[in-house]
């Protein structure tokens, strides 16, 4: 029986891949990659000519229990997404769940994550926090958000640039815009920012100046009474 290896893969940088990452890679015999163009630039670089599949939310539901026979004939498979740790708002969920469910070992390696350095670096306390990831765009995202009305523990959010106006100010409502927020953008790249304030001066900036790169929006809990 082969076993599966969920490995992480920079945010921006280049230089934030591990040694053990890169060799895991190279002695795979099949790597599951959410886009494999944007994977490819990853794996040349890094010297990596391994078999490459894409495996994505369209079509991982199709491709799961194929994977897991190849895993439990004797293949070792390493599953990596476009940036970050797998499984993190990102596929890798549903064949982790089945290779546990057939005793296939898995092994998670350390490594990037966007949201620590966006939370650590925040000024807002990380000793305890909820990782909610992306809101629902549309149906649930309100319901969510006052479900979250009371929480005391630092939220962390992912938002793209072209709604992160829009979740600031749903936050304003729902938090208060006195509420402390940081936003943090391209994370490990060139142009690494984070805007620090109450949510009011959060969204004052971002209206002055125009949201690019990806976010991470850490917000603090409500105070306790």
């Amino acid at each position: 029986m082969g076993q599966l290896f969920v490995v992480p893969t920079p945010v921006g940088n280049m230089e934030d891949m591990t040694f053990r990452a890169i060799r895991v890679l190279k002695e795979a015999d099949m790597i599951l990659a959410e886009d494999t163009r944007t994977s490819s630039v990853l794996l040349h670089h890094y010297d990596i000519k391994n078999e490459l599949h894409s495996h994505h939310k369209f079509n991982e539901h199709q491709q799961v229990q194929r994977v897991v026979e190849r895993i439990l004939a004797g293949s070792n498979v390493a599953l990596i997404s476009d940036a970050g740790t797998p499984g993190i708002s990102d596929p890798g969920f549903l064949l982790v769940r089945e290779c546990v469910k057939n005793g296939i070992e898995v092994q998670t390696l350390p490594g990037a994550t966007a949201f620590v350095p966006a939370l650590v670096s925040s000024g807002l306390p990380c000793d305890k926090f909820c990782f909610e990831g992306f809101l629902p765009q549309k149906k649930g995202r309100q319901k969510r958000l006052s479900e979250l009305q009371n929480e005391e523990r630092t939220m962390i959010f992912y938002e793209s640039p072209y709604r992160v106006l829009k979740a600031l100010e749903q936050f304003g409502e729902v938090f208060g815009t006195e509420r402390q927020v940081s936003c943090c953008r391209e994370i490990s790249k060139v142009h690494e920012e984070s805007v620090r304030g109450t949510i009011a001066e959060v969204i004052q900036h971002f209206t002055e100046r125009e949201p690019k790169g990806e976010f991470v929006i850490v917000v603090a809990g409500k105070e306790k009474e």
